[in-house]
């Protein structure tokens, strides 16, 4: 089946991105429509995951929107790179690990060719860098799986305002830090979420 690439210029809202998504899941199972890998931003929200802890919220007064993909809580919003998928593992041997693996390695592959080094780890899910010696989340992914379709995806900081997380303990990390690639590297990405693209189709047709 091919892989539909869609780009959003503005800003989409959340939950129409994910109405979006879950409906192009529903038609991939019916073999009505293509898989999809789709880049876009969002206004800055909230999000909590399947497994996230209330505890995890530092500022009371913020508002969540509750979402049923992996993970716990983070913030999406202006200068983050959202990656959403929609992608049938039923002709991928059904093997939710090698796609995680095909996201982490397409992330890593990409930013490598930015200069950035980086790396995934099972402990705590994401993709992370180095600065100022200190291990930095840059990525963060949150998949789920039903009737062996993945769909949600990933986000990647690119020059967004990581004082949102403040309010919040990302991901239910408590001892680790957030960073962006500007942060870590300052040069222009604009051209980053064409390498994303490029690299995740590469590694998944592998």
């Amino acid at each position: 089946m091919k892989i539909e690439i869609k780009k959003s210029i503005k800003p989409v809202n959340y939950l129409d991105a994910i109405k979006f998504l879950e409906e192009r899941v529903d038609k991939i199972n019916k073999n009505e429509a293509n898989e999809l890998i789709w880049l876009l931003e969002h206004p800055a929200i909230f999000t909590a995951g399947a497994s996230y802890n209330e505890n995890d919220v530092l500022d009371k007064s913020i508002n969540i929107i509750k979402t049923s993909r992996g993970g716990k809580i983070t913030w999406h919003g202006p200068g983050q790179l959202i990656c959403y998928l929609a992608i049938n593992l039923n002709s991928r041997n059904k093997d939710i690990r090698k796609f995680i693996n095909i996201i982490e390695n397409s992330i890593i592959s990409s930013l490598n060719t930015f200069g950035i080094k980086s790396k995934s780890d099972r402990d705590n899910i994401g993709i992370w860098t180095k600065l100022a010696n200190k291990d930095m989340k840059v990525s963060a992914i949150g998949i789920k799986v039903k009737r062996w379709i993945a769909y949600h995806g990933f986000s990647i900081n690119i020059d967004n305002d990581i004082s949102n997380y403040k309010k919040i303990i990302p991901c239910g990390i408590k001892d680790k830090g957030i960073t962006t690639l500007k942060n870590v590297y300052k040069q222009d990405y604009y051209n980053f979420p064409n390498e994303i693209i490029k690299n995740l189709i590469a590694n998944l047709e592998n």
